[in-house]
């Protein structure tokens, strides 16, 4: 078997390592920071513990899956529990809708708090997105993206109406959603993507149907303990995690990946190396070379993916009875993706954002009783401080950020959710923080967006131009989240296997 180095301990590098140990390869994982998790990031401060990143698990079977074809299932080591209530959403016309964690319950929620035939237009909807999944679940989803995979799909015609890849989500929902407050709703999950709902393609319909249809789930203690038991179950399989080491080269000999170079100067020989970094990153700065740069056009031509703004909010006494998630909706929801893609003006913080707060009834995360752990996002542009990268912001310039948390706290107040006379300390953090903690260029969430038709035939595969280096990871195919990072891993797991056994050059 072969000696396997994963650049990055974020969840795609720690469940393509498991997968990896688990077939029975040589293992070691190398993760600059001095925690596992990357994006999946966890915050301490003072007994609180937040959730930096994802606070939602969606699709569980894939995580489910993975611990099953990894050693012993996943409820041995961790436990999900599903919310009754998925999220309650407020809408600009004050109306308070308090979405069902069960898809059965979700038509009648609709009806109840938007009016009667709402239920009825977001299953019409959803049988279209449900769809839309069938189809592409498969050959795009489940499988690396080839130019042969997209022409068996282009000559089925009906699949290819079903898709209709000339479609823009927006454009989708308008067919079936004559509420504007589902259309808003509907536009809420482009954003899951890092995405603008005018341009993302009518396939992200499936991510509606995939969190409703399996539930949003949650982890007693925190989303961060998904990482912790992703290096468990490496290690027990017998690979190494090493934090604290940061690999500046991917080495590449005889015209393939040889292994890599570390910031202190050592290098590790390997025969396979799996990149858990951002692609940019990746085909930027670690991989010298000709071959990357094709890669670095084809993400050049991409548009970054939107970044967040983050305050992490530590209350005495916080507001009785809240939901685990809400959404508090711009009043100009296209405004708000104007400021962040720098359309109609240069890019900007956004005025009046859409307000995302977490804020988990979970006795593990507070230092005790009558006490909160929220997580506030807002979205953002990315981290520009020069102007170099396009449409950006320089979130360092002095006196900003602080500012803007200022008036997000207003904000809140304003939309009813007032907790400024509560928070016992808060911290921020910027698009420029995440670029610095998981060096993700601009702090854009999930690398590039999926903006446009084309979309997702620039974002990088999984397998790159260099025999033996592979791409995993939500910047790599096919994107962002949990669940899609986990299924990147699998992509890469098979590769490896598959190119192991053609005896072909990885």
């Amino acid at each position: 078997m072969s000696r396997v180095v994963v650049v990055g301990a974020g969840v795609g590098g720690l469940a393509a390592a498991a997968r990896l140990a688990a077939d029975g390869h040589e293992v070691v994982v190398l993760e600059q920071a001095d925690a596992v998790g990357g994006k999946l990031g966890t915050e301490v401060v003072d007994g609180f513990v937040f959730d930096t990143g994802p606070s939602l698990v969606t699709m569980p079977w894939v995580l489910e899956e993975l611990f099953a074809a990894t050693g012993a299932p996943l409820a041995d080591v961790l436990e999900l529990r599903r919310l009754a209530v998925a999220c309650r959403y407020t809408f600009p016309d004050g109306t308070v809708l308090d979405l069902p964690g069960d898809l059965a319950d979700v038509p009648a929620a609709l009806d109840a708090a938007l009016g009667p035939g709402r239920g009825a237009q977001w299953t019409a909807f959803l049988g279209r997105a449900r769809a839309v999944w069938d189809v592409t679940r498969g050959p795009f989803l489940e499988s690396p993206i080839s130019a042969r995979g997209m022409l068996r799909l282009s000559r089925r015609l009906g699949d290819v109406a079903t898709v209709a890849p000339w479609r823009s989500l927006r454009g989708l929902g308008a067919r079936y959603l004559e509420d504007p407050r589902l259309r808003l709703l509907l536009d809420r999950y482009a954003t899951y993507t890092g995405s603008d709902p005018r341009a993302a393609p009518a396939a992200l319909a499936t991510v509606p149907w995939a969190e409703q249809a399996w539930g949003s789930w949650y982890v007693p203690g925190g989303l961060g303990r998904i990482a912790e038991v992703l290096r468990a179950r490496v290690e027990e399989l017998g690979g190494e995690v090493r934090t604290g080491a940061r690999v500046v080269e991917v080495l590449v000999a005889d015209g393939r990946a040889a292994g890599v170079r570390l910031a202190d100067g050592t290098t590790l020989d390997a025969d396979v190396v799996v990149a858990n970094a951002d692609a940019a990153e990746v085909y930027g700065h670690l991989l010298p070379g000709r071959r990357a740069a094709r890669a670095r056009r084809s993400i050049a031509r991409a548009t970054p993916s939107l970044a967040g703004f983050v305050l992490l909010l530590a209350l005495d006494d916080p507001p009785a009875d809240q939901p685990h998630h809400q959404v508090l909706f711009a009043e100009d929801y296209d405004e708000e993706f104007d400021a962040v893609f720098g359309r109609r003006g240069p890019a900007r913080p956004v005025e009046r954002p859409t307000v995302y707060v977490s804020a988990p009834d979970d006795p593990a995360v507070v230092p005790g009783p009558e006490t909160g752990a929220w997580f506030v996002l807002v979205n953002a542009p990315r981290h520009d401080p020069d102007g170099s990268r396009g449409a950006g912001v320089d979130w360092d310039a002095p006196g900003l950020a602080e500012a803007y948390a200022d008036r997000l706290l207003d904000l809140m107040a304003e939309r009813g959710l007032d907790v400024r006379d509560r928070v016992r300390h808060r911290t921020v953090l910027t698009p420029a923080d995440l670029e610095r903690r998981t060096s993700t260029p601009g702090g854009s969430i999930y690398g590039t967006s999926s903006n446009g038709a084309r979309a997702a035939f620039l974002r990088p595969a999984n397998r790159s131009p260099v025999p033996g280096l592979y791409l995993v990871g939500g910047s790599a195919h096919p994107g962002g989240g949990l669940p899609l990072v986990m299924l990147s891993a699998r992509i890469v797991a098979d590769l490896v296997r598959r190119d192991d056994a053609s005896g072909q050059p990885r």
